[in-house]
């Protein structure tokens, strides 16, 4: 089994998210992984038994360089269909955008035919994780949480 953590970060802030939800899927013992938007290939997607995709908030959605991926791929929608998916994301702002970004994430894995869920409700509960500016300590716990999460659903949807 094995989770894709795929992300596009300028800042560093989305990659921090990412590294803590690769610890996450790694402490369910999963093989984990991590690649910035721009060194995914198709076969990454194709043996993903999961993706948890991430972004920044560019203009209330997904950065350019991750949507880039849904859309190069596109053609392997069927071969993605039942696969869990999940999002997170990050902002400049408290009220930046980072719902409707995860949304956008969420939007694409939807077209995808995954299956999509959020974070845990012992983290937020909501669409994905996400956080503004640098992530705190609880901000990196919950990524890991989203990260143990979908490890543990990916088991017991390939058992």
């Amino acid at each position: 089994m094995k989770i894709l953590v795929v992300y596009y970060s300028r800042t560093g802030n989305t990659e921090m998210l990412a590294r803590a939800i690769a610890e996450g899927v790694k402490a369910e013992g999963i093989e984990c992984v991590l690649k910035r938007a721009s060194d995914v290939k198709r076969e990454d997607f194709l043996e993903a038994d999961g993706i948890i995709a991430g972004s920044p908030v560019y203009f209330g959605s997904m950065a350019s360089e991750l949507k880039k991926v849904f859309d190069e791929f596109v053609d392997i929608r069927e071969e993605m269909e039942g696969k869990i998916g999940a999002a997170f994301a990050t902002s400049g702002d408290k009220s930046g955008g980072k719902e409707t970004t995860l949304l956008s994430i969420i939007q694409a894995m939807l077209i995808y035919g995954m299956i999509i869920v959020g974070d845990p409700m012992d983290a937020t509960g909501h669409y994905g994780v996400s956080c503004t500016g640098r992530p705190s300590s609880r901000d990196l716990e919950n990524a890991r949480k989203l990260g143990k999460r979908v490890a543990n659903l990916v088991k017991r949807l390939r058992a």
